[in-house]
């Protein structure tokens, strides 16, 4: 039988309680003691910096300019720079050679006449007119070739994009080692595709991108496949041989609902891609391959993935870099029943209207990118671009489509009322609009109309989705700093002249840092306008201003379509256009301030028109 100790239990019960209730037994508070000393005072902190509103002002200014004398035949177009030689490379398509232009000593102040400076100089780097490639099995071949469309630079690596003697035919990507002095060293030539219209290499170096255009010939009886080759780059050696993506069997879909047996034909590729409204254009026989044509690529910063503008297409195509696919993705239409735009030149002032029922087609032409957030962004130059050849035209004024002598056809009620609203085929009328949307049902009556280029610039993201469009900003932004010289042409300074096609026409742009900021830069090819716009967040962008080097008092006529575009016999007048300014901008490219000869960002702009490279400090005010 077990016994119990009463009086331990007794004192444990007690002992429990005590601690439990834990002050039954605490002495009395002891007295307040002295206060100690004052401790010495710490140091005075120095102001912070006043803070910055958004978005910030920045100063564009020209600093050095360089002149071909050349004007209308494309004497300075796409143009890159060579931090170890601190020049500027630029195409000249006249004398099919490449200007270097050394910026050691360029101005850090703005030049005395920025219009009409020549105080840079250049050296011509020169290419052969024939090459030997290799193909995959190592058997070399000779490769004749027409004239050079692009550059792109590495460190020290140049590559020159050639096309072929006869364009739809294969050209090819030339590879040089450039010294201090910007000279360059042949290393050798890598076949391409018909028409390598565009090269640019992966930010890590290790690949060359090109976009193989495949532009037809002026009766459609050649029309070339658009292609991508991709050319791997093992420290500073090209591959004998490029990798080509097809715009055929290459293509994927990443919507789960379908699987690859869904579109393993042409016509299976060609009726999806249509139904998610990619644009096709072309004659009886037309393919997706030969009608898809490869304009501009750029490279996500992890040199993954990368994207190509298919300009006549409206749409871009996701460059998936590790398994060597393509997605193709239709970009949408913009609605000018939402915005304004001013669609005749026949009234030569600027004059905004909205149309319901008229839509835009975004089709960039210059696209580059940017990451925020560890997302990448698209921003896109919105030109727009039609076919118009001899053997296919899908090109036509929105008074042709009525004209019983043209299509003789009809526009819907809404439409109609719309256009006589206007002041019909003065007005309304004079817009250049496809032939290949708007009658939805094909009965010869137009419900809607699609015109080229949204005349604006874009913000995509990874998946091609819009986040931003600049809307009519520019038209407007431009009317009121030029007045009526806004939507000039750039062969005669003649106001309001583009109106009625493309507007100003976006044609060129880039992105770049500047004091912890992102910004886009924008040209428009015809009036030559320059804008800024802060996008470091691509949901929160802001205009921030806007430049043009062109003097509208100049009078000068040229016909870029003569062999000589300055004839007198035609009646062409240059007599002064070396006093007009820079004259159809075809390329920018944006320097940092930690690459720049003078530290400071700056911008090189090539001028196709003009013949000129022109030189711009961008700087904070």
């Amino acid at each position: 039988m077990l016994k119990i100790n009463k009086y331990k239990v007794g004192l444990l019960t007690v002992a429990l309680s005590m601690a439990l209730s834990g002050c039954n037994l605490d002495g009395d508070n002891g007295e307040q003691g002295v206060e100690g000393e004052q401790g010495i005072p710490g140091v005075v902190g120095t102001d912070g910096s006043d803070g910055k509103s958004l978005p910030r002002e920045l100063n564009v200014e020209v600093v050095g300019r360089f002149a071909t004398g050349i004007y209308g035949k494309s004497a300075a177009e796409i143009v890159q720079f060579h931090k170890n030689s601190n020049s500027a490379f630029a195409i000249n398509g006249a004398a099919n050679q490449i200007e270097v232009i050394n910026l050691t000593d360029l101005s850090t102040t703005e030049v005395g006449n920025p219009v009409a400076d020549e105080s840079l100089s250049s050296s011509a780097f020169t290419f052969p007119l024939s090459v030997s490639v290799k193909n995959s099995s190592g058997v070399e071949n000779t490769i004749l070739l027409g004239a050079v469309n692009s550059i792109a630079i590495k460190d020290d690596l140049l590559a020159i994009a050639v096309e072929g003697e006869v364009k739809q035919t294969s050209g090819a990507i030339l590879f040089y080692s450039l010294n201090a002095l910007g000279e360059g060293t042949f290393i050798k030539a890598v076949e391409a595709g018909a028409l390598p219209d565009m090269v640019t290499f992966t930010p890590d170096g290790k690949k060359l991108l090109v976009a193989n255009e495949g532009e037809p010939n002026a009766d459609y009886s050649n029309d070339p496949e658009g292609s991508i080759s991709v050319i791997d780059v093992t420290e500073m050696m090209p591959a004998d041989v490029a990798v080509t993506i097809n715009l055929s069997s290459d293509i994927v879909f990443s919507d789960d609902n379908l699987s690859p047996e869904d579109y393993d034909t042409d016509e299976k590729r060609l009726a999806i891609l249509t139904k998610a409204g990619v644009k096709f254009a072309g004659p009886i026989g037309n393919t997706v391959a030969k009608d898809l044509e490869p304009e501009y690529i750029t490279t996500a910063s992890n040199s993954e993935i990368a994207y190509v503008s298919l300009q006549e297409n409206n749409a871009i195509g996701i460059i998936n870099l590790k398994d060597l696919t393509i997605e193709v993705k239709a970009l949408g239409y913009k609605d000018w029943g939402k915005y304004q735009l001013d669609f005749t030149n026949k009234d030569e002032v600027p004059q905004f209207k909205s149309i319901q029922g008229l839509y835009g087609m975004y089709q960039p032409d210059t696209i580059a990118s940017y990451s925020w957030n560890g997302s990448t962004f698209i921003v896109s130059a919105n030109e727009g671009d039609a076919r118009d050849y001899d053997g296919y035209s899908e090109e036509v004024r929105v008074k042709d489509i009525i004209d019983p002598d043209e299509l003789n056809q009809t526009l819907s009620t809404a439409l109609q009322s719309q256009y006589d609203e206007t002041g019909g085929s003065d007005y309304l009328g004079r817009l250049k609009v496809t032939t290949a949307l708007g009658d939805k049902d094909q009965d010869g009556e137009y419900e809607e109309l699609f015109a080229y280029g949204a005349r604006s610039f874009s913000i995509w993201d990874q998946n091609v989705n819009l986040v931003f469009d600049s809307g009519d900003d520019f038209g407007k932004i431009s009317s009121a700093i030029l007045g009526n010289n806004f939507n000039a042409a750039h062969t005669e300074n003649k106001g309001d002249n583009r109106s009625d096609d493309k507007g100003g026409e976006p044609e060129a742009i880039d992105v770049g840092e500047i004091a912890g900021r992102t910004y886009a830069f924008i040209s428009q090819e015809r009036a030559g306008d320059l804008f800024v716009y802060d996008i470091t967040n691509p949901f929160n962008t802001a205009f921030v201003t806007h430049y043009n080097n062109r003097d509208f008092s100049v009078d000068y006529e040229m016909d870029d379509d003569l062999a000589n575009p300055c004839d007198s016999n035609e009646g062409m007048d240059c007599t002064e256009v070396n006093m007009a300014g820079d004259l159809g901008p075809e390329s920018i490219k944006f320097i940092s301030a930690a690459d720049s000869p003078t530290n400071t960002p700056l911008l090189v702009i090539g001028n196709e028109v003009s013949g000129t490279v022109t030189v711009y400090q961008v700087t904070e005010q």
